[in-house]
């Protein structure tokens, strides 16, 4: 299954910088736990402060529950709280409340 979502940061140069450099080097409990969870990969493409993630997962995986159990694996809610500081969002808002979940509006294929 593939889901897409959305999210703004701060439009700051140098904390949009400092986003993607972070992004570099993700902590390894944070990869860890996706996989955990059925998150078979994760893709954030960046335009400006405007952020596109794609994540692709396993066939019964369902994004509520799925999502829900990430939050509480090791490290998540620490990984969170990191990067809240260059999101354009709450800084106590959860993972859900910061991206939002995008609708497919076209496909070539169908």
């Amino acid at each position: 299954m593939r889901f897409c979502q959305t999210l703004t940061l701060k439009d700051d140069p140098e904390l949009i910088r400092k986003y993607i450099e972070v992004h570099k080097h993700v902590w390894p409990e944070i990869i860890e736990g996706q996989h955990q969870v059925g998150i078979l990969s994760m893709e954030i493409y960046a335009h400006g402060n405007q952020l596109f993630m794609v994540v692709e997962t396993c066939d019964d995986f369902d994004w509520e529950r799925d999502m829900a159990r990430l939050a509480t694996l090791p490290r998540q809610a620490e990984w969170e709280a990191y990067v809240s500081q260059f999101q354009g969002c709450d800084a106590n808002a959860t993972s859900a409340e910061k991206w939002l979940l995008m609708d497919k509006i076209f496909d070539s294929e169908k």
